[in-house]
């Protein structure tokens, strides 16, 4: 079987963990004997946040960005586009992108004859297939930016996940309450496939018994800043808990303002953005993963962390969450951004090495048996023959 995979967020020259998840995937199907192929929709317009004066700048390395790149064995082509600004126009970014989508669907036809398009979320990746007109059944990977962001905030984006959801031959979803929001809007064919994870050998030893990691993007959703508030909650009851930070974002100069601010600046550290192993590795060395963040569909970095014996914290009510709590122990839920219990809950699993530490060993056994990659291949295999088919 043939695949093409087209998404936004994937692994690129200068950010290698930009949607690490979907390229993750990608070679656990791969693994199972499918060939792939991947067109990134790449949009070469800075950010709005970027400032005026470094917006040449960027522009200028995204052009220059390779338009091909072979990943992991995986060949990869950056599909370039242009688009107005995301806050205003997100929701018709397909319709953007399809004119050169569709030009190289057809040019890796010819030579790569897929029998299916596997497209994350359907705006844009999912419009733009549509609009291209690619007579192929296309298969949709929901990951939670369209139900949270686009659909409630673009009606031009509602309108087209409406129609992809309609359309496609299969809607995977990543968690159940992913799965559940998908069918209310028209993905009737939405099923539950979750994310997985690779599980190492042996346990990396900790670089201390108090040491909290967030392994996310630094973006106000992950909610960094409830857990630097915790730890100055707990800064008389555990002087000693440190926290590592891993990652980057819009939010770090606000973060390490507020670090200072709460007196906390030589027990927090910044590592910024690591390679994909080397996160796992630093966090893998920590005692305890803290994200209680909000908007969370399924959330990659929990899974991750227990995978290595590391027990997590992540937000009561949020669909990635709450669907790794149903399928095993290793992870505690707090109240979204309530201080107070999550700091409660930091110190109840610290003041506890020996349970703390069979926590990670149930936390193992549930990455172990509910989130690896190759069961994720198998269920992503299943809906690509399910569509062939179709």
């Amino acid at each position: 079987m043939k695949v093409v995979i087209v998404a936004e967020f994937y692994p690129r020259a200068d950010d290698p963990v930009l949607g690490i998840w979907a390229h993750e995937q990608a070679r656990a199907v791969q693994a199972m004997g499918v060939e792939v192929e991947v067109l990134v929709l790449h949009r070469i317009v800075p950010p709005a946040a970027t400032p005026v004066l470094k917006r040449p700048g960027a522009a200028l390395r995204m052009a220059r960005h390779p338009r091909r790149l072979v990943l992991d064995g995986i060949p990869v082509t950056y599909v370039r586009y242009a688009s107005p600004p995301k806050s205003r126009s997100y929701g018709s970014w397909g319709r953007w992108a399809a004119r050169p989508l569709g030009r190289a669907l057809r040019r890796l036809h010819r030579r790569f004859p897929f029998d299916v398009v596997h497209a994350h979320n359907a705006v844009p990746a999912g419009d733009a297939v549509l609009r291209a007109g690619v007579d192929v059944p296309l298969v949709i990977s929901e990951h939670g930016a369209d139900i949270f962001h686009t659909a409630p905030r673009h009606a031009d984006g509602r309108a087209a996940i409406e129609r992809v959801f309609g359309t496609a031959a299969a809607v995977l979803a990543n968690s159940d309450g992913i799965a559940r929001a998908c069918r209310e809007l028209g993905a009737q064919t939405a099923r539950t496939v979750r994310l997985g994870t690779e599980l190492p050998t042996r346990r990396t030893p900790r670089e201390g018994p108090q040491r909290l990691v967030t392994l996310a993007h630094l973006a106000p959703r992950k909610r960094h800043a409830d857990v630097l508030r915790a730890l100055w909650v707990l800064r008389e009851r555990r002087p000693h808990a440190e926290y590592l930070i891993i990652g980057d974002g819009p939010e770090r100069k606000r973060l390490q303002r507020l670090a200072r601010e709460l007196g906390l600046e030589d027990r927090v550290e910044f590592a910024g953005q690591l390679p994909h192993a080397a996160a796992l590795e630093r966090a893998r060395r920590c005692a305890l993963l803290v994200m209680p963040s909000v908007d969370e569909a399924f959330g990659v970095a929990y899974i991750e962390a227990m995978a290595g014996w590391v027990p997590a914290i992540g937000a009561r009510g949020e669909p990635g969450p709450a669907e790794i709590a149903r399928a095993g122990d290793g992870i505690r839920l707090v109240a979204p951004g309530e201080v107070e219990e999550l700091a409660a809950t930091i110190d109840g699993l610290l003041a506890d090495p020996a349970g703390l530490s069979e926590l990670g060993e149930r936390a193992r056994r549930t990455a172990e048996e509910h989130f690896t990659w190759e069961a994720c291949a198998r269920a992503t295999l299943a809906a690509y023959r399910e569509a062939a088919a179709r």
